[in-house]
């Protein structure tokens, strides 16, 4: 007998195990793959909210990855199988190559949808009706492969719970659309309410247009309700999203507003008895894992999901002037605002103990801060009028600038007086000429009149005040005021400014009057420094959320021991100086809420920094 070969089948059982695990791999990756089907769109209710509740549960609990496809059916409103064509060719290319794990109708319109056109889709694939009502889905009309998580709607209950809390109603106005779907419910909720016909008129708004029942609604006597049941298109066929409309209804209603559904409490309703929609979709999802794990359809049984108790909306209650003892039994009331005593009880018995331990003190503490509030008032009062007294002092250093100024334009306006008295003592004066001398006299008056009104600003005792204002333009007009100043004194300035605005609040006035002092200062500091080298630089620029303004020279610098005394009151290096200009604009620049720095450039000079919030 010759060896056998142990090696082949070795080799083959590892290559087996090997496609196993791949192809093990390959399925675990490919995700579930679900369709929904709206019956009128995404942002439809009561439908939205199930889908919505479903969506967020099946995403949460699946342990597999999860692709949801969803589409919405306008022609749920007509029921015509002509009109569906495009809406099953479109589903159809929507999923073409792809493996559909779950059809999701949600409603009954979307269930009706996909049971006609069954075969053309996904004849294989199971389906799972989720939020239709129970009286509208036989047994009958269901497949091997299909399952259900249907709504058993007491229509009778949802006007006697409005009877039970306000008994002396006499009439009821109920809102309802006028789609195919709406008009099958408004004939089913006449059936359910023929008990109370003899106790209460009823009112049926399916008739009428959106702003017809607007109307109705706002001229209602006080022992009406109105019942809100659904509103997806109106007597003249115009869709409306029922979270909008019911909002324009309580603005106008002149009645409480009941619902039949928990997705319309704190959208304007007073409560009732209501369909948890939310819970459906909850169920809905539950049904659905087991579907997708493997479970037949038909063996996926769940009950019938019923109204809740009665629910109601604490604001309404209060609005209508509704007792909460008129509430039946059981019921649970939502968005009720908690007095203080029951939200914060013992922190209030707490703080009432320690009020009487420390009244004394508080006492005092208020005597002494009344007069620390005196002293810091008188203290501003002062501050503000050493800043007008320095601004006194800072504009002899601008007369020669402000006289210069004025010059100019008095000059020029002289001369052309004298230009126009000749041309009208012409004997064919040009009045075109005249006309034209007159804007340039008109114009020049103008400037003359703008040098007085900035001296004037600048001198007079104003109270601080924010406004809105561009510290680049603020800094561009203070270099041109300080232009006459520094040629005085043979000093150039350079004013290197951006070219976006800078925008801040803060007083005109003062922040001029910082700028001024800086730049005066400036001035003084390069009194040794040769004729031809002196300068200050002043530079605007965005510093992260401040404007920046720079003032720099190129003296012989502060000191560095200095340079946190600088901005101390009777600080000074000056022979004549009073050592209060570096400190006041200190404080102006703080009461901007900015920062006043100080630094020493290493190519000799020294820099002062203003900082001042940009408006956001």
């Amino acid at each position: 007998m010759g060896r056998r070969d142990f090696s082949r089948p070795i080799l083959a059982a590892i290559a087996c195990s090997v496609l196993t695990i791949w192809a093990t791999a390959v399925s675990a990756a490919e995700p579930r793959r679900v369709l929904i089907i709206h019956a009128f769109g995404h942002a439809y209710s009561p439908w939205s909210d199930m889908a919505g509740s479903f969506r967020v549960e099946l995403l949460k609990k699946s342990k597999e990855p999860v692709n949801l496809y969803e589409v919405s059916l306008d022609t749920a409103r007509a029921q015509s199988r002509q009109d569906e064509a495009p809406f099953v060719e479109y589903i159809r290319a929507l999923l073409a190559g792809r493996k559909v794990d779950l059809i999701v109708p949600i409603g009954a319109p979307s269930a009706f949808f996909v049971q006609r056109n069954r075969q053309l889709l996904f004849p294989d694939t199971p389906m799972l009706i989720v939020g239709a009502a129970r009286r509208r889905i036989s047994d009958n009309s269901l497949a091997e492969n299909d399952a259900v998580v249907l709504s058993d709607l007491d229509l009778t209950e949802y006007l006697a719970s409005i009877l039970k809390l306000l008994p002396q109603t006499t009439d009821v106005a109920v809102v309802v659309g006028n789609s195919p779907v709406e008009r099958y419910w408004t004939s089913e909720l006449a059936r359910a309410f023929q008990p109370f016909t003899d106790r209460v008129k009823i009112e049926w708004f399916n008739d009428l247009t959106f702003d017809a029942m607007l109307q109705r609604a706002a001229a209602m006597p006080p022992t009406t309700a109105i019942l809100w049941f659904l509103l997806s298109e109106d007597a003249a066929g115009i869709p409306y999203l029922e979270e909008r409309a019911l909002d324009a209804m309580r603005e106008v209603a002149s009645v409480p507003i009941f619902g039949t559904g928990d997705y319309q409490m704190g959208r304007g309703i007073v409560g009732g008895a209501l369909l948890p929609t939310q819970k459906l979709g909850a169920l809905g999802a539950d049904a659905a894992l087991r579907i997708l794990n493997g479970e037949k359809a038909s063996a996926v049984k769940t009950p019938d999901v019923v109204l809740n108790s009665t629910a109601y909306d604490w604001r309404e209650l209060r609005r209508w002037k509704i007792s909460k003892n008129q509430l039946p039994p059981n019921s649970i009331v939502l968005f009720r605002e908690p007095t203080a005593w029951e939200q914060y009880r013992w922190q209030i018995a707490l703080a009432c103990a320690l009020i009487l331990l420390q009244g004394a003190l508080i006492g005092g503490l208020l005597y002494e801060r009344r007069r620390r509030g005196f002293a810091e008032v008188q203290a501003s009062r002062r501050s503000a009028e050493l800043a007008h007294v320095n601004r006194f002092a800072m504009a002899g250093e601008l007369t020669t600038s402000i006289a210069h100024e004025i010059n100019q334009p008095l000059g020029a306006m002289q001369a052309n007086t004298e230009t126009a008295q000749l041309i009208l003592d012409s004997p064919a004066p040009d009045l075109k000429e005249v006309r034209e001398i007159l804007s340039y006299i008109h114009r020049d008056n103008k400037r003359a009149g703008e040098v007085i009104f900035r001296l004037r600003s600048l001198l007079k005792k104003t109270p601080f005040e924010l406004k809105g204002l561009d510290l680049n333009d603020l800094a561009g007009e203070t270099a041109d005021l300080l232009s006459r100043v520094a040629a005085a004194r043979k000093v150039k300035i350079d004013s290197l400014l951006t070219g976006d605005s800078l925008p801040i609040k803060g007083d005109r006035i003062q922040l001029q009057q910082v700028i001024i002092n800086l730049a005066i200062n400036a001035m003084d500091a390069m009194s040794e420094v040769p004729t031809g080298e002196r300068t200050v630089s002043i530079s605007a620029a965005r510093k992260d959320a401040f404007a920046q303004i720079s003032v720099s020279d190129v003296g012989p610098g502060i000191p560095p021991e200095k340079l946190k005394e600088v901005f101390e009151p009777f600080f000074t290096t000056k022979l004549q100086g009073m050592g209060m200009g570096l400190s006041i604009a200190r404080t102006i620049v703080e009461a901007h809420g900015g920062h006043l720095l100080a630094e020493n450039e290493a190519r000799g000079g020294a820099t002062f920094h203003v900082r001042v919030p940009l408006l956001s």
